[in-house]
């Protein structure tokens, strides 16, 4: 159980500093680049395979 809630902590941590890398973003490579790299992140969050 504390495994699992410090697993979906340091996910949700990921996903937040990939999202703020994302509205930091200057370049459209770099932002289509963030967003294909955050799917399996956001999707692990919400507890999706």
């Amino acid at each position: 159980m504390i495994v699992t809630v410090l697993y979906y902590i340091l996910t949700g941590y990921i996903v937040f500093l990939m999202v703020w890398n994302l509205v930091k973003s200057k370049k459209w490579q770099e932002e289509v680049l963030y967003i294909i790299v955050l799917m399996p992140f956001v999707l692990r969050l919400f507890r999706l395979k």
